[in-house]
């Protein structure tokens, strides 16, 4: 028994994680460091290029729901980011360049998986496949998944990273560290705007110039991920009601919110570097420096890295895929990851998740597990599958996609919570049926 897994990235090494790990041998395809994209800086795997956070660790939220459910069931990923955490109240950030090389470890030092790095140009004529090329696949490739899909059924939007500054470039004399509300320990450092700052940085950034992205229009940019300058556009305040807004942090200087606030996270281990909260972009790279450079705190900052922008492909998925990923017209070949039209980093991960543990239970003779529309993993898989869904868009994992409650509860935190324990009871009732099989190895064991 063997599966081919096309692509390195953190849906193909959790789906790959997952088969091994059932005793399943596992060949890995990866086409860096030969050949990238635009948005790859490095050659592990899992790489993070858009931000190095996996947002909110609460239980009331769905995101993080999604990854107590994965945590419970034993995926790489979420194993990988938790000992690679650096502080940022209650979300989960990793060190990004830390997380992608453990994660590089784990799957090179498995002796059920092979890596091969080479570009795949067309897709396995036999045997079973698992294609998690990301939502930046090489062109041969998307042209070889749309022949076999037909015309219509792959779609494009665009996704934007934000820069990274050094911590000793920015001004501490006009930024102070703090978590909104005083959530969880002081993680961000908060870079105020007074309203004419805020003012003079709006109008530069909506009419800084852009870079040229072919075929970029701005309905064409996934809301999750929206370029700064395009929010700005909206309106002259829509940036203080979302990555700008002062609520919940005071400056201590003062004892008042400011009329803006930039917010920057920490990056890696050692706090050396910061990205732009909210901050995707695809101005110039002069533009950037310059616009950016308004915000007081980051007069003289050292752009690191500036932001991108890229186009990314997904699968219309409703009619193509089901609940598991799995394409219905030829069901040796399953998709994970961005591609299938779910959206973050850990929706990501819970995909492969899936792809993987069915596709091995279906080459062992398993029955497939039931995960239902109450836990986030299913939830998931069955808005992708979804053939009711009009306009079908990449999306977030979130409340709106699983059954409500079917009783009364006062207030939205205590009702996800709610939610989010009514998932977790029918994960652990999973659990040993999801684990069956698995075989587990110390990390010393095959280093």
């Amino acid at each position: 028994m063997q599966v081919s897994v096309i692509g390195a990235g953190l849906a193909g090494c959790e789906a790959a994680w997952q088969l091994a790990r059932r005793g399943i041998a596992v060949t890995l395809y990866e086409m860096k460091p030969a050949k990238r994209t635009p948005a790859h800086h490095s050659d592990d795997f899992a790489e993070l290029c858009c931000s190095n956070s996996l947002r909110s660790d609460q239980l009331e939220n769905a995101v993080g729901l999604l990854k107590e459910e994965l945590r419970r069931l034993g995926s790489l990923i979420l194993a990988c980011a938790d000992e690679t955490r650096v502080e940022a109240g209650g979300a989960l950030a990793v060190d990004r360049h830390g997380f992608s090389r453990l994660v590089t470890e784990r799957v090179r030092s498995h002796p059920n998986i092979t890596v091969i790095e080479s570009e795949v140009t067309s897709i396995p004529a036999e045997g079973t496949v698992i294609i998690a090329s990301g939502p930046l696949t090489s062109d041969a490739l998307s042209a070889a998944i749309a022949e076999k899909l037909g015309d219509g059924h792959t779609l494009n939007f665009y996704d934007a990273a934000a820069p990274l500054v050094t911590y000793e470039s920015v001004d501490m004399s006009s930024a102070w560290f703090a978590s909104r509300y005083d959530k969880g320990t002081a993680d961000y450092i908060n870079c105020p705007l007074t309203a004419e700052e805020y003012d003079a940085f709006w109008h530069a950034l909506t009419t800084a110039e852009e870079a040229p992205v072919h075929g970029f229009e701005d309905k064409h940019v996934f809301e999750g991920c929206m370029p700064v300058e395009v929010m700005a556009r909206r309106g002259h305040d829509t940036l203080c009601y979302g990555p700008l807004k002062p609520r919940g942090l005071k400056d201590p200087k003062t004892g008042h919110e400011p009329y803006a606030v930039v917010q920057l996270r920490r990056d890696n281990a050692e706090g050396s570097i910061y990205n732009l909260v909210g901050f995707q972009t695809h101005l110039r790279f002069p533009e950037q420096k310059r616009v950016f450079s308004m915000i007081p705190a980051l007069a003289n900052a050292e752009f690191v890295r500036y932001g991108v922008m890229h186009r990314n492909t997904y699968l219309n998925s409703p009619g193509l895929l089901d609940r598991y990923y799995r394409l219905i017209a030829d069901d040796r070949i399953s998709f994970a990851g961005q591609m299938t039209g779910v959206e973050g980093y850990v929706e990501s991960a819970a995909s492969g998740f899936l792809a993987g543990v069915e596709t091995a239970r279906r080459l062992l003779g398993q029955a497939p597990i039931d995960f239902p529309r109450e836990t986030a993993i299913g939830a998931l898989g069955l808005y992708v599958s979804d053939t009711t869904v009009a306009n079908f868009q990449p999306m977030n994992v979130n409340f709106g996609i699983m059954p409500p409650l079917g009783c009364r509860i006062k207030g939205k935190r205590n009702k996800n919570a709610e939610l989010s324990r009514r998932s977790l009871e029918i994960i652990d009732s999973l659990r040993e049926s999801v684990l069956d099989g698995v075989k587990e190895e110390s990390h010393e064991d095959h280093h």
